[in-house]
């Protein structure tokens, strides 16, 4: 890959990484209950935590070096057992504002899979490769914990308003 085109790609995953944030740092804002605080301050670091590395890939980028891969492995990812948790199933009513904001993360996740795989198959080096995987990696976590809340969430929905076939 050109070294504008990787400069372009990094750039563009700066951007996605800010957006990100930004709307997690929306809910911390917007949110009354501690636990889906939590979740989405959580995501949020993790966030900051990408822009940071994404940033140093394009300071080297721009002084003509390659990407350098050789910290990401020590990097402390996603373990969802804590955060998914009842305490969040049960505080969020399904068709309100955190269900809505976790609905809209979901979304935002899927896009941030797809760029950093789309780019990691597309990579003109080896470390290119092995970050933009990395980083589709950990998003596919966040996604997965997303999506898991999403299904409890309705889950309970459907069995508080009956919604379930009858036999």
């Amino acid at each position: 890959m050109s070294k504008n085109t990787s400069l372009d790609i990094v750039k563009g995953a700066i951007l996605l990484e800010h957006r990100g944030k930004a709307l997690y740092d929306s809910v911390l804002m917007m949110s009354k209950l501690e636990e889906v605080k939590n979740l989405f301050q959580m995501l949020s670091r993790e966030e900051e935590k990408h822009i940071q590395i994404l940033n140093k890939q394009y300071t080297r980028l721009i002084k003509g070096k390659d990407i350098d891969v050789s910290q990401i492995e020590s990097l402390d990812q996603l373990g969802t057992d804590h955060i998914l948790s009842e305490e969040i199933i049960d505080k969020v009513y399904g068709a309100g504002y955190e269900a809505a904001v976790i609905s809209a993360a979901i979304e935002f996740e899927k896009k941030a899979v797809k760029y950093y795989s789309e780019n990691s198959e597309k990579a003109g080096s080896e470390s290119e490769k092995k970050i933009f995987s990395w980083l589709a990696d950990w998003e596919k976590k966040h996604l997965y914990m997303l999506a898991s809340i999403d299904k409890e969430l309705k889950e309970k929905i459907w069995y508080d308003n009956r919604f379930w076939p009858l036999d």
